[in-house]
């Protein structure tokens, strides 16, 4: 059981410590934790804290996960709050309660046993997961690029496949390796392009027999008529481009109905013979999700919230993130699952908590869409900005667009880390740039 020592204080609980949840309890640690105005209590099943956006670096290697991820136990102690390792599983709305799974080692042995944690305000901020939509054969072999643990393994089964080459003799064209990528959202395009770029450098650090333009084929397959189909036309239009450019080759207006060991079949007929196979389309929150304890849900297990991002069937309970469904308006589709939605809506969530403990009434929140930006690795950066230099949108890429992408990553950072340390840090990362390989190699 959780308990309290000495003053009872008001207890905020916030379920994922992804983008949101993390900024959150950073938030309210500072202007409540701190002050021993509240309790605040950040539960999540891993110890660490990746950016979310960063995973199809990790995976093409681009990105040591080590350098980037933070420890939750070391920033509950500097930023005022308390952090809890486990898995969400159960909910008591009528006792206020949530209950999480037993945390065992990599033997099986239990570390932690089923803990019950007690709440005053419980905000879930779990993100989502990707959506197969029962695909026949996805789950089994494909890698579902949503967690760090996954980018690792696609990561280690890419170096193994060149490694391999080592040790091959194959006439020109035989035996080409593939890695299919199905879904054309932003994840795809930039795993697309990072990889690209990822076996070019692999291939200058001496392996012999791995020659990227023979021997890898990179494919994007999406339902979609276009790439990047929920983005201006014109960004659409301009990534297609630049990726055919270095020969990634994409499949559009294709439904995939399965996937073999071998490969990717689709609608059409058509068959992608594939070595890896990477799931990047469609998101869906947690399964538990579903219609736990009475809350309401929609069909992709979000939980429904009203503008105050309060549950519908809860005042107490509160979503943010990929795995809730706010409304924008009449009229209007729900906001829209990006790490802009939920930087956003910890903000307001920071300002409402702390003025429901002063009696006041919660804010509403509305989204501002700031636009979108797409990064092809070292080739190009495109985007959208929205409302930025003029009443509607402005088209940018180059210079401008990759600037602007790397500062999304320091906003997060300064967010959660505060302006010094994240200054620090980037000067920590332009060392070990000159230091290491340009690519992970294990």
């Amino acid at each position: 059981m959780d308990q309290d020592q000495g003053e009872v204080l008001h207890h905020i609980v916030v379920v994922g410590g992804g983008a949101g949840g993390l900024e959150l309890v950073v938030r309210l640690g500072k202007r409540l934790g701190r002050k021993k105005k509240a309790r605040i209590t950040l539960v999540d099943a891993s110890r660490t804290h990746l950016w979310k956006p960063l995973l199809h670096q990790v995976a093409a290697g681009t990105l040591d996960s080590h350098a980037d991820e933070r420890e939750y136990f070391a920033l509950a102690r500097s930023k005022h709050f308390d952090f809890r390792l486990g898995r969400m599983e159960g909910l008591a709305r009528d006792k206020k309660e949530i209950y999480l799974s037993p945390i065992v080692d990599e033997q099986g042995d239990e570390l932690l046993p089923v803990q019950t944690i007690k709440y005053d305000q419980l905000v879930i901020a779990l993100g989502s997961q990707t959506n197969d939509f029962g695909t026949l054969g996805a789950k089994e072999n494909c890698i579902m690029l949503d967690s760090l643990s996954a980018a690792e393994r696609f990561h280690q089964k890419l170096i193994n496949r060149c490694l391999r080459a080592q040790s091959e003799k194959q006439n020109p064209g035989e035996g080409r390796f593939t890695v299919t990528i199905i879904g054309g959202g932003a994840t795809g395009v930039e795993l697309a392009a990072e990889l690209h770029m990822t076996t070019k450098i692999l291939s200058s650090y001496g392996l012999v027999n791995f020659h990227p333009e023979k021997d890898l084929k990179i494919v994007i397959v999406d339902a979609a008529p276009r790439l990047l189909q929920m983005l201006p036309e014109r960004l659409s239009d301009a990534v297609a481009k630049e990726l055919r450019s270095i020969a990634i080759e994409i499949h559009t207006n294709e439904k995939v109905v399965e996937v073999r060991k071998d490969g990717v079949a689709m609608a059409s007929g058509k068959f992608i013979p594939s070595g890896i196979v990477v799931w990047a389309a469609g998101i869906k929150a947690p399964e538990f999700l579903q219609g736990i304890d009475g809350l309401e849900t929609n069909r992709i297990n979000q939980l429904v919230v009203n503008r105050t991002l309060q549950t519908t069937r809860d005042p107490a309970i509160f979503a943010l993130g990929d795995c809730c469904a706010c409304p924008q308006g009449e009229g209007q589709p729900n906001v829209p699952p990006r790490a802009q939605s939920a930087h956003q809506q910890a903000h307001c969530l920071a300002d409402s908590l702390c003025r429901a403990l002063q009696g006041k009434s919660l804010k509403e929140f509305r989204y501002k869409d700031h636009g979108s930006l797409v990064s092809l690795g070292n080739y190009s950066t495109v985007g959208s900005l929205m409302g930025a230099l003029t009443s509607g949108s402005l088209f940018i890429e180059g210079t401008l667009a990759k600037w602007m992408y790397w500062s999304l990553h320091k906003h997060h950072q300064v967010a959660v880390n505060g302006w010094f340390h994240t200054w620090l840090a980037t000067w920590a990362e332009t060392i070990d740039s000159v230091r290491n390989p340009r690519i992970k190699l294990h």
